[in-house]
């Protein structure tokens, strides 16, 4: 599907969120039991076929990011990695899979509003996530992405035994793809290619939420920024340590959105439209950006110092969501 097939969904999504923004609504996400999770299985079924296929169509995972959830499964192998902040302060991911699929990837949770507004940059993209709040769920589906929860694709999912629910759900992506869609598909409006000139030399960096933070240390041998989350190294299951080529600190609006958990916490809302300033860091060193997306189908443009287009190192991405400066 094309971007003018996208185009024409602007207005039915658009419509869509505004409907829905008008409702004050409760019940969510809670840092110790979510009630969103509750629409995953607590058992582990028996698979009995793949999922109906949609061509094309790159896989976007929901991740769980508490210390309970670590070490998580199958995140090295991701595309595109973006950080958030949700309820509390704390941190959840999203992981972008257009290459390579995994054969596990966990340990999966809920979906949020603004992740809506940050897949529709993709053409259809299959969001594999835990549930959501229920009054959210309407906009999901009628949003343009494949959801796939475990009440559309129970068989694509299990729990694991090695800890507690609702840390525990894993999904086989071959049950919801038949392959990987290839570069094409990710149609983020990134740009890889030689680094600018200029920069500074960086050997860490780190990114503070109220109660998460990420710091990518730079190592040569690795070629790639080595993760570690609330001070500790990222190792996935496999006992790889992901080490993206590109580290993107963009500074979007993050304001309270209408719904809240079941303490009353409002579920914060990431911008990923409209403008404002990045730090791109790669080759072990930090460049100052600009970043540009003027509405929810386009890709996001990043913009050296100079005017000339801010180029990617070739690997992995990771985008932290920041909270821009008042």
């Amino acid at each position: 599907m094309g971007r003018s097939a996208r185009t024409r969904r602007t207005a039915l999504t658009a419509a869509l969120v505004a409907v829905t923004m008008t409702v004050s609504l409760t019940a969510g996400c809670t840092r110790h039991g979510p009630a969103d999770d509750a629409h995953a299985p607590h058992g582990t079924p028996s698979p009995t076929g793949p999922a109906v296929p949609a061509d094309g169509s790159l896989l976007a995972v929901k991740i769980d990011n508490v210390p309970a959830a670590r070490p998580q499964t199958g995140l090295d192998a991701a595309d595109v990695v973006y950080a958030e902040q949700v309820e509390g302060g704390l941190s959840r991911l999203m992981a972008v899979y257009a290459t390579t699929l995994p054969k596990t990837v966990g340990p999966v949770r809920s979906a949020r509003e603004s992740d809506l507004e940050l897949l529709r940059q993709f053409d259809e993209p299959t969001l594999a996530f835990s549930g959501a709040q229920r009054k959210l769920l309407p906009l999901i589906h009628q949003a343009p992405v494949r959801a796939e929860s475990p009440d559309e694709a129970t068989d694509a999912y299990y729990r694991g035994t090695d800890r507690a629910a609702p840390h525990n759900l894993y999904l086989h992506p071959a049950r919801l793809l038949p392959s990987a869609p290839g570069k094409a598909a990710l149609t983020t409006g990134f740009r890889y290619g030689p680094a600018p000139l200029g920069g500074t030399p960086e050997s860490a960096r780190t990114v503070r939420y109220p109660s998460a933070r990420f710091t990518f240390t730079w190592s040569a041998g690795r070629g790639g920024w080595l993760v570690a989350m609330d001070g500790t190294p990222t190792v996935t299951t496999d006992g790889v340590r992901p080490a993206p080529a590109t580290v993107v600190v963009q500074y979007v609006t993050i304001r309270a959105s209408h719904y809240h958990d079941a303490l009353g916490n409002s579920t914060p809302y990431t911008e990923t439209v409209g403008s404002g300033k990045a730090e791109v860091l790669r080759g072990g060193r930090s460049f100052d950006a600009t970043w540009s997306r003027p509405s929810a189908t386009d890709g996001t443009a990043f913009t050296a110092v100079d005017g000339s287009p801010m180029n990617f190192a070739t690997g992995q991405v990771w985008v932290v969501f920041a909270e821009a400066p008042s």
